[in-house]
């Protein structure tokens, strides 16, 4: 395999060693040298250099070569190794009839010798043909009678090993040497690179060098050859072209070695090899080849002597992977696929893991078992634990091969559009499209392929699986469609009130034994026996109606989700969304019913009741529904409860987990991160953020949802205190499509918000505004949702515009009332104290007063700074944690008072109206009635900007009781250190 001009690195002890056997020839001493080595470590060159030192020094030389096509031509390198002397011998030993134990030559061969000293060279010993190879180690046996030496070179593992090359007395007083040959070192490949190309390579590239040709020197020869041809320098930035290279030389030198191979017992077990030489043991693969009559060690040996199996100490994977496919691709490919499955039903047997199996399965041909589909499911599952998606998706795209009942090749692809969704979403969307359209998809799997759309931004899908006919989707009067009507004819039908019970799961009922039911007055429930075929396909047919129902009504509920992410009906052929069912007991149903009651600002406890509802099992046992229970959960945000929210997040965040949905789980960590961002935990929101991000990369996700996601991140770097990066997020370009969705307003806000905070009221009333139109335009008027009429009147009020600004934030006062919520009624106030002239004091004090309750603490901690700031304006001696205090004494509880030097919070600057210019703190301090004594003393002397050592001397403590105290003053007052504390006894402004 190596080229003749394959120069000799690293290769002076060899050299020296053959050179003393040559001038211990010329004395008459007789020797054995075996060089030996993996293929293409230079044993042949060493060999050839040795002949030409012996001719150089007046030694006769008769070299041969064994090859694999002539292994079974007898005496074929006895042959070549006579020819220079008797021209005729080639004749005489292919044609006489031979005797036996004849040696045809030898004789005349060891009297030549007497007279010169003669140097036998035989490459590639492990070819030798039996006669050959018998008349050779009669001539090692013969050696100590003439000046001869015999130097040969084999790839380590001959077919019939020699005799000589293990040092047996047969070889008396010669010299018996074996030289075992070791791939290039690093400074050896840097010899070569230096000498090929022409030029020292860099670092990185000679260990990359080294790495892929494993330091083979016919292969790092041939590749630098290749190389230096490209016109390229050895440095860094070519280390992948290198390695491309590579593979391109070893695939060349295996393709040459395979069609060398002559035997086709050891092709059929290196293709076996091949396939799944890593899974099965060398007995297993030789069963998978066919039965033969060839032994194993025959066999090992015979590839170890082709150089295409390697031992597995010492060769790199991609070395072997690059070998294996060369192997592969000369096969059929029908062969290959059922050489696979025959592999893949051998590991089977054998119990290999299933990752392993599956991996065979993924290149064989169907196999038509049910293990197989289990197994590629279970490989599935294991490959999406370790993070390998694509493969996950490879693995189930190769079930979908396997024949499957209708019911289960629709569950499998609904499991590979969910992870393709990440991967490949337009892929998965045609999946999808086609479960939708299909007639025979199972029980909840249209509503389930459709939810998964919506999460993946595709709004059509919903469409898609609008039925047509009467009482379709498009329907404008739902009324009741989830009661279906008697079947006529059947005479054994329920009536409309048991299958209403029995879409509300109403299992009380039993079948017999009411007598006041019509259907039973003929006395067949006394004989319960009799039941005849007719009712159990009555029964059947009812529950499949009662299906059809649920499913219609899931579909209607999530072509409203749709709706709001993209209004559509104003493009011409669109039909309006029909209206929810009045009467459904779907839980689909009640999380959207509930989200469009909190986007209307209405009916309060109907959305809580309804929010809730949204989590309780489906009474036909239909799986959940994604969609419709995030949207249910975003109510609960507008409805105050938010611990309630969180709770439920959390088992959709571990169920998404369980099914190894990606898409469905950055949805849910994204919402989550609305939730903190709402209660004042940015620090959180931002963790959920990354790794929403993490399952589902920006590039990846859908232009409707970016807005949303934009405007999460920003506000989470603004509250963060990177305003940097809120400013590079604000400034981001978003797709055409994004400005067509109802996400776009929280965008908008977002960047009002930003504006906001860098003192431009112009501008943040523009982007608030322009909130405003965009939720309107989707029948948003609930200012829980987002409050951009009370921010775009302080904007308004900062620009001189107080009749705009009392205008919105009445509204909005309004509005917040007509909907109920603490939180809402709260801002809206704390946005009418900061604009109103008349009263601001007492407005500030209701704002608190109603934000105490609660869970908007950054609105609560705001409307504190306030007050505080309107009250020292107005030199009252009342502050806001005294209000607070008091307030918590009333409820019945028993706190200490306010600390003195909370009460001393000085005037806002010139310039500032009063109660503007507060920068809000991030925890407010909602437990200050629950400070102990001791806390209180700490607080107070901490607030003053005294250390910890100068508190603990003040107060003859420790310093780590001090550190305690402050800890718990911390966690009582959800603030996060002592410049929170500062800022609450030095009022808005700072001290």
């Amino acid at each position: 395999m190596a080229p003749p001009d394959l120069p000799l690195f690293e290769r002076d002890r060899e050299q020296a060693v053959l050179s003393a056997v040559i001038g211990e020839l010329r004395s008459g001493r007789p020797a054995l040298v075996t060089v030996t080595g993996e293929p293409g470590l230079g044993q042949n060159e060493l060999l050839r250099w040795a002949a030409g030192q012996a001719r150089d020094r007046g030694v006769h030389v008769l070299a041969a070569r064994a090859t694999s096509a002539e292994h079974e031509l007898r005496y074929g390198v006895v042959a070549q190794l006579l020819a220079p002397e008797d021209r005729d011998i080639a004749t005489r030993l292919f044609v006489a009839p031979q005797r036996p134990g004849g040696l045809p030559g030898l004789n005349h061969l060891l009297t030549a010798c007497h007279d010169r000293p003669t140097l036998l060279v035989v490459q590639d010993v492990q070819w030798l043909d039996p006669a050959s190879l018998r008349w050779l180690e009669a001539l090692a046996r013969r050696l100590p009678r003439a000046p001869l030496a015999l130097l040969t070179s084999t790839t380590g593992t001959a077919i019939d090993r020699p005799e000589w090359s293990v040092g047996t007395p047969l070889t008396g007083l010669a010299s018996t040497i074996e030289l075992a040959l070791p791939p290039l070192t690093s400074s050896g490949v840097s010899a070569a690179v230096r000498t090929v190309c022409g030029v020292p390579g860099d670092t990185d590239f000679t260990h990359a060098l080294a790495q892929a040709t494993r330091g083979v020197p016919a292969v790092v020869h041939e590749v630098l050859l290749r190389f230096t041809r490209t016109g390229c320098a050895p440095r860094a930035e070519h280390v992948e072209h290198l390695r491309a290279l590579t593979a391109e030389v070893v695939g060349d030198h295996a393709a040459q070695a395979l069609s060398e191979l002559r035997d086709p017992v050891a092709v059929d077990v290196l293709r076996a090899l091949a396939v799944c030489g890593d899974l099965l043991d060398f007995p297993l693969v030789c069963t998978l080849a066919g039965l033969h009559p060839v032994p194993e060690a025959r066999l090992r040996a015979t590839l170890m002597a082709s150089g295409l199996l390697t031992p597995r100490d010492g060769s790199p994977p991609g070395h072997d992977a690059v070998v294996r496919a060369r192997i592969l691709e000369e096969m059929p490919a029908a062969d290959r696929a059922d050489l696979y499955a025959r592999a893949a039903r051998l590991a089977q047997r054998v119990a290999v893991a299933d990752q392993g199996i599956a991996e065979l399965l993924l290149r064989a041909r169907p196999v038509g078992a049910p293990w197989a589909v289990a197994t590629l499911r279970r490989g599935f599952a294991a490959a999406l634990r370790s993070g390998r998606r694509d493969r996950a998706t490879a693995y189930l795209a190769r079930a979908l091969d396997e024949p499957l009942r209708s019911e289960e090749r629709a569950r499998v692809e609904l499991q590979l559009a969910s992870v393709q969704m990440v991967t490949a979403p337009t892929a998965a969307e045609r999946r999808l499209h086609g479960l939708i359209r299909s007639t025979g998809t199972g029980t909840g799997l249209r509503s389930q392929a459709v939810d998964l759309c919506l999460l993946g931004g595709d709004t059509r899908a919903a469409r898609l699986a609008q039925p047509t006919g009467p009482g379709t989707l498009g329907d404008p009067a739902p009324c009741d469609a989830d009661v279906p009507a008697p079947r006529r004819g059947s005479g054994t039908g329920s009536p409309p009130g048991r299958r209403a019970r029995a879409v509300a799961g109403d299992a009380t009922a039993p079948r017999g034994g009411n007598t006041s039911d019509p259907a039973h007055r003929d006395g067949s429930d006394e004989h319960p026996e009799r039941t005849t075929t007719a009712d159990n396909d009555a029964t059947v047919s009812e529950r499949d109606e009662l299906a059809t129902v649920s499913e219609r009504h899931e579909l209607i509920a999530l072509l409203r989700v749709a709706r709001f992410l993209r209004h559509e009906e104003t493009c011409p052929g669109v039909p309006p969304a029909p209206a929810l069912p009045e009467h459904s007991h779907s839980p689909a149903v009640a999380g959207v019913r509930a989200w469009e009651h909190a986007m209307a600002g209405v009916h309060l406890e109907a959305s809580r009741r309804l929010a809730r509802a949204a989590f309780a099992p489906d009474p036909g046992g239909r799986p959940p529904l994604v969609t419709p229970r995030l949207f249910a959960c975003r109510a609960l945000f507008l409805t105050d409860d938010g611990d309630e929210a969180e709770a439920h997040l959390a088992t959709l965040l571990n169920e998404a987990h369980r099914q190894r949905a990606a898409i469905a789980i950055a949805h849910v960590l994204a919402v989550r991160a609305d939730l903190h961002l709402r209660h004042g935990r940015p620090d959180a929101a931002a963790r959920d953020l990354a790794a929403a991000e993490a399952e589902l990369p920006p590039a990846r996700l859908h232009p409707l949802f970016v807005p949303y996601w934009a405007s999460l991140n920003l506000v989470a770097d603004l509250q963060n205190g990177r305003p940097d990066r809120a400013r590079e997020i604000a400034a981001r370009p978003v797709p055409s499509l994004s400005e067509e969705c109802a996400t776009s307003a929280y965008l908008l806000f977002a960047r009002g918000v930003l504006a906001r905070s860098e003192d431009d009221p112009q501008r943040a009333r523009a982007y608030f505004r322009a909130c405003g139109r965009w939720l309107l335009h989707y029948g948003c008027v609930n200012p829980a949702v987002l409050p951009w009429r009370s921010l775009a009147a302080e904007a308004a009020h900062a620009l001189g515009d107080d009749a705009e600004a009392l205008r919105l934030t009445r509204e909005e006062v309004r509005l917040a009332a007509r909907w109920g919520t603490r939180s809402a009624l709260g801002r809206a106030e704390l946005g009418l104290a900061v604009v109103i002239r008349e009263n601001r004091t007492e407005h500030f004090r209701a704002a608190v007063a109603t934000l105490s309750e609660s869970p908007a603490r950054t609105d609560y901690t705001r409307a504190v700074l306030e007050l505080a700031s309107a009250e020292s304006a107005e030199a009252e001696r009342r502050t806001a944690l005294a209000l607070t205090s008091r307030r918590a004494s009333t409820a019945g509880g028993v706190a200490p008072g306010p600390l003195p030097g909370f009460s001393q919070a000085p005037p806002a600057p010139a310039g500032v109206p009063p109660g503007r210019g507060a920068a809000p703190h991030p925890r407010p301090p909602a437990g200050w009635p629950a400070l102990s004594p001791a806390e209180h003393e700490t607080a107070l002397l901490a607030a003053s900007g005294l250390a910890n050592r100068e508190i603990a001397t003040t107060l003859s403590v420790t310093t780590r009781a001090v550190e305690l105290r402050l800890s718990g003053v911390y966690r009582k007052l959800r603030i996060r250190g002592r410049e929170e504390l500062r800022a609450l006894r030095y009022g808005p402004e700072g001290g």
